[in-house]
């Protein structure tokens, strides 16, 4: 019987810290049924540094944590209000929070917020901690949106690869008998936002304009390509600040730029060898997919078909926000968050913890699945 599908909006803030993505899917955790509205809504300049300085868990983590709280709860509030949508028309919430720290080797992986503060101030459900069951059994705990990059992708052509790239990039392989592999393949927007940032004080290179001045620097690329991550067979995955630039340092910016997107354009290259079989297709997704120095590079590097997912009519700016809407309908299920393809773990694997709002509206029971 087909299980009874649920509204779900989910809320992401990523790794290169622009702000707050929010998107309402209609899922029954298998299945997506529907699609809401969707916005990002940008983090002000003093919330970007009060979270940049929590990076690490160096410092400031709880006040940090209150902000990211706070602006996401203010986030939901815009939205449901601009939108015209009553809070009882949503049954949970899928909150990932901010990720500050990521050692999966280490079991330790950390993401900011409090959910349960926030299904207080929203009046709405809450599902979040989605990654630490999934690291704490040994698995990567990352990346998390393959099982929702599949369902999407269940009437494409196959074998098909879909390209995250936000400040990690990671790739989702779906193969024809829907087999999946996932795994982190390197850098993406981090390393180019931060030398932006530190060189010019923009946030970022618009449509990769600087980088396309430049010209690379191949001893100093090849330099960067020597990581031993790269050699790593997948499962695999990244913290944001696992490379650095420093390597650059006294480079010309535009030359940077231009070694930093063949940096990450070779890390995506270098990632097909361990795809079972060669994709027919590549589908990108995240803010890396507006950097047209990142796409041309990536069509001469891997010679098929690369498009922006907007070219099947998914939504690429809310494609990670929709996933964790979709993964928390499925912990609501019981249904599996993660597998021994997509993040290492020994066994498919539920996940993500339930924050009850104090006073809601009841919505129908949620029909138990089959991990």
């Amino acid at each position: 019987m087909t299980a009874k599908s649920h509204w779900a909006l989910g809320l992401m803030s990523g790794t290169s810290l622009d702000g707050i993505d929010l998107a309402l899917i209609e899922t029954d955790g298998e299945r997506v049924v529907g699609f809401g509205p969707w916005r990002t809504v940008p983090y002000t300049a003093a919330e970007r540094e009060r979270v940049r300085s929590a990076l690490g868990g160096r410092e400031s983590t709880a006040q940090a944590a209150e902000v990211v709280t706070r602006s996401h709860a203010a986030a939901v509030e815009l939205f449901l209000n601009e939108d015209e949508i009553s809070p009882y028309e949503i049954d949970v919430i899928g909150f990932h929070g901010h990720t500050i720290l990521h050692r999966p080797a280490e079991r330790v992986t950390v993401q900011i917020g409090d959910g349960a503060a926030l299904a207080a101030a929203v009046g709405i459900d809450v599902v979040g901690d989605f990654r630490s069951a999934d690291v704490q059994a040994g698995g990567q705990g990352a990346p998390l949106a393959p099982l929702y990059h599949a369902a999407l992708a269940a009437a494409l052509p196959r074998p098909v690869a879909v390209l995250n790239i936000g400040g990690v990039a990671n790739v989702t392989w779906i193969g024809r008998d829907d087999r999946l592999m996932a795994f982190d393949s390197g850098p993406g927007n981090a390393l180019l936002d931060d030398w932006v940032r530190a060189h010019t004080g923009a946030a970022y290179d618009r449509d990769g304009a600087t980088a396309r001045s430049g010209r690379v620097d191949e001893v100093r690329l090849a330099a960067l390509m020597s990581h031993p991550f790269f050699e790593k067979y997948p499962p695999k995955s990244l913290d944001r600040n696992d490379f650095a630039s420093s390597i650059l340092d006294e480079m010309e910016v535009a030359d940077g730029l231009a070694t930093l997107v063949a940096f990450t354009v070779a890390a995506i290259a270098g990632a097909r060898r361990f795809f079972p079989e060669p994709a027919v297709r590549w589908l990108v997704c995240g803010g890396g997919r507006h950097n047209g120095a990142v796409l041309d590079a990536l069509r001469r590097a891997l010679v098929v078909s690369v498009e922006p997912v907007e070219a099947v009519g998914w939504r690429g700016d809310a494609l990670e926000a929709e996933a964790f809407a979709f993964l928390a309908v499925r912990s609501r299920r019981g249904l599996p968050l993660s597998l021994p393809e997509t993040t290492g773990v020994p066994r498919p694997l539920a996940g993500g913890t339930l924050f009850p709002a104090p006073v809601r509206w009841q919505s129908a029971p949620w029909p138990a699945g089959s991990p």
